[in-house]
């Protein structure tokens, strides 16, 4: 093999796939604009492409570790559920598809569970991860997010959950859509509490679990150009055969539309549910740069500034 193979684009694709001494990958291939950057430079970035900004899939313990305190959060152990209860096989079997994933990304199913502090308020939080079957909602998650549900209620904290699916498991049937109505049934749970529910909307969140838990949230908070939507938009338009608006079922276009509460950069999501959840918690506010986090939320920015008011406002609204 002579020197040109080296710079010819099979070359070039065998260099940036090269790995570390850890077996770590190098580098990441944005898929917004298709800059290379470097893994561990993307990883202090929380997954955020240095060149165009466009927020790239995040792993659960990611979440985690830039969510909470910067203490040791207390990991919670989802039930097991039956692996493949229709003994479904297309191109493979779906109980071959499990196991491939599980190693691949060490989590038994598409949803973590963890309970920690956000700015010294205990939270359950919940976090789906695309990479496992792209999100998709099967009776493992169903009872993830019970069990979610759940903690919350006996821990007297609220939920959050960050979505980010392709919608229902078709390998699970009809089984994987009555998740749908369990998931519903958690998040009343925790209202019912007189817990709060807040949703972070992440790319993508479709199909059912947009209708269902995705949608139920006190509080929607939307990552910047994140897919929400139930059916595609290349769906949408083949049945009505129109095109549709520029932006249409992004973030930021429905913010405008009135679906989400607010568009939340990343690097800032800490912040705004920190002033987000002491506010609805009743712990108050501690500092202004909390509160300029909730100014997007205009009913809970007016209500921060004076916790005597802020207190009696949402006594009222309990009632």
């Amino acid at each position: 093999m002579n020197w040109l193979s080296n710079i010819t684009p099979p070359g070039i694709k065998k260099m940036l796939r090269q790995l570390d001494d850890s077996g770590d990958k190098l580098w990441t291939k944005c898929k917004s604009c298709g800059e290379m950057v470097f893994h561990k430079d993307l990883e202090a970035a929380q997954h955020v492409c240095p060149s165009c900004d466009h927020h790239l899939p995040i792993s659960a313990d990611e979440r985690f570790s830039h969510l909470f305190d910067g203490q040791p959060w207390d990991q919670i152990e989802l039930p097991d559920v039956v692996a493949d209860p229709l003994k479904f096989k297309d191109e493979k079997k779906y109980a071959d598809r499990l196991r491939d994933y599980r190693k691949k990304t060490g989590q038994n199913d598409a949803l973590s569970v963890a309970a920690g502090k956000i700015d010294g308020v205990e939270t359950i939080v919940a976090v789906q991860n695309f990479a496992f079957m792209g999100g998709s909602m099967g009776m493992g998650l169903g009872e993830g997010i019970l069990k979610a549900a759940e903690e919350a209620v006996t821990r007297k904290a609220p939920l959050v959950i960050f979505t980010a699916s392709g919608g229902a498991r078709m390998q699970e049937g009809i089984l994987s859509l009555m998740q749908m109505p369990r998931t519903t049934i958690a998040v009343q749970m925790v209202k019912e509490a007189g817990l709060p529910y807040v949703v972070v909307l992440s790319n993508p969140t479709t199909g059912g679990v947009t209708a269902s838990y995705a949608m139920l949230g006190d509080v929607h908070l939307a990552e910047p150009g994140a897919l929400i939507g139930f059916a595609g938009p290349r769906v949408i338009e083949q049945t009505i055969r129109e095109k549709l608006p520029e932006g249409f079922q992004r973030s930021e276009y429905l913010h405008d539309k009135g679906m989400v509460d607010a568009v939340v950069h990343r690097h800032e999501m800490r912040k705004t549910l920190s002033g987000l959840l002491r506010v609805l918690t009743k712990h108050g506010v501690k500092s202004a740069t909390t509160i300029d986090n909730v100014t997007a939320l205009p009913a809970l920015a007016s209500a921060a500034p004076a916790e005597a008011e802020m207190h009696e406002a949402l006594d009222k609204a309990a009632e």
